[in-house]
């Protein structure tokens, strides 16, 4: 078995197929010379100092050794070889397979743009990433952000929290755009703003200005922002071209059934980079950026290799940590028609809930765990519940999931 990525969906596949019988050989491969590692303290607490690398690790050097899991570590496969059973890596070696999970996640998207390429002009996708990160906040005051996801945001209050001058740059007219209703948007906005971020909106990017390393951004208005360091957050690229170019189905990912299987012979796909129906998507297909959604779907993977029918039908959830908020996710809110505001934002202690045609879909919950907690179950059940009575929070929602 070759597991190609050594991210969460990765190291899941491989734990989940020993956890389920499987006894033939396992190899994991990965770009990165570090072994599997937890990626969502890259922009939190590792960027922050607040965790060592050690402690990020997803298992012990020794667990995979006493599991017979072989890792092959700095390589990166740029073709695969269907009749073969192989894939190339870059270096030319091949490396054959009986079946192949494919989760190597994506990169980075760059900005296509002149001076993208100065130094000082940084992505947050690996550990390089972030320790460049580090040493570049540490030698200037002057900080740009380019992007208003969650990546930009978590990035923009760890450096506000450390002092620097942060000028948040998002090209959409509000934040999060893509992933939450306004009101959320709004207040996170809001709490930047509080914290001494600058947050601009309908930012166009016209180039990075540098000699030598980057100096400034420069806006499609003509405004020019001083900077000593750039941090681009706009989003990944699935990495998913060796499969697309051997045939297999899809574009913005690679499509997978619900047991994770490609549309290419004995080959599996899951986390990031796997597009796939998901009934908390209306049935659509969508690719899922989440640690939650590359475990599950390795899971299932793994649970098929080994003869077990269990199709992935996890439901969706996210965090993200910026200051001292916690926003937990439940559910997808894609289409969703009407927004409830359940507590009072301003005491930073409410939830969002999404519903579609009269169905809760989502729950967006800022240091409301209680809410994040019960209010899955709303989600699963696609729970219809007047909006008024969502609104109240003097009532538990567990009461209204029982009623």
């Amino acid at each position: 078995m070759l597991v190609v990525g050594a991210g969460h969906g990765g190291a899941q596949a491989a734990i989940a197929l020993r956890q389920n019988g499987f006894t033939g050989s396992i190899a994991v491969l990965g770009e990165e010379p570090e072994l599997p590692y937890e990626r969502p303290p890259l922009s939190k607490d590792y960027f922050a100092g607040e965790k060592t690398f050690e402690r990020m690790l997803i298992r012990p050097p020794a667990f995979w050794s006493e599991r017979d899991v072989t890792l092959l570590t700095g390589r990166r496969v740029v073709t695969v070889e269907l009749e073969a059973h192989a894939v190339i890596t870059e270096d030319g070696e091949r490396i054959g397979y009986g079946k192949l999970v494919w989760a190597a996640g994506g990169h980075a998207r760059r900005l296509p743009l002149p001076g993208a390429e100065l130094p000082g002009v940084q992505s947050l996708r690996t550990r390089a990433d972030a320790d460049a990160m580090k040493a570049g906040a540490a030698s200037t005051d002057r900080v740009v952000v380019i992007g208003g996801g969650y990546i930009g945001l978590e990035a923009a209050a760890v450096l506000a929290k450390a002092g620097k001058s942060v000028v948040l740059l998002e090209a959409l007219e509000r934040v999060l755009a893509r992933v939450a209703g306004p009101e959320l948007s709004r207040f996170f906005e809001a709490q930047h703003g509080a914290h001494g971020v600058e947050v601009r909106l309908g930012a166009a990017v016209a180039a990075i200005e540098g000699d030598g390393k980057v100096e400034a951004v420069r806006l499609a208005n003509g405004d020019r922002i001083p900077a000593g360091l750039v941090i681009v957050g706009i989003g990944i690229v699935p990495a998913v071209e060796p499969l697309l170019a051997a045939g297999a189905d899809g574009g913005d990912g690679v499509r997978v059934d619900q047991y994770c299987r490609t549309s290419l012979p004995d080959v599996y796909a899951v986390g990031d980079c796997a597009a796939h129906r998901n009934r908390f998507a209306g049935g659509g297909w969508c690719r899922i950026e989440s640690v939650q959604n590359a475990n599950d779907m390795a899971t299932a993977a793994a649970r098929h290799l080994c003869g077990v029918e269990a199709p992935y039908d996890a439901v969706p959830w996210f965090w993200s940590n910026q200051y001292e908020l916690r926003l937990q996710t439940v559910g997808l809110s894609i289409g969703h028609d009407l927004t409830v505001v359940r507590g009072d934002p301003a005491a930073a202690g409410f939830s969002i809930i999404y519903l579609k045609g009269g169905r809760v879909v989502a729950l967006d919950c800022v240091n409301a765990v209680r809410d994040y907690v019960q209010g899955r179950a709303l989600v699963v059940s696609e729970a219809r519940i007047a909006p008024e009575r969502l609104a109240d929070a003097a009532t538990p929602l567990k009461e209204l999931a029982a009623g």
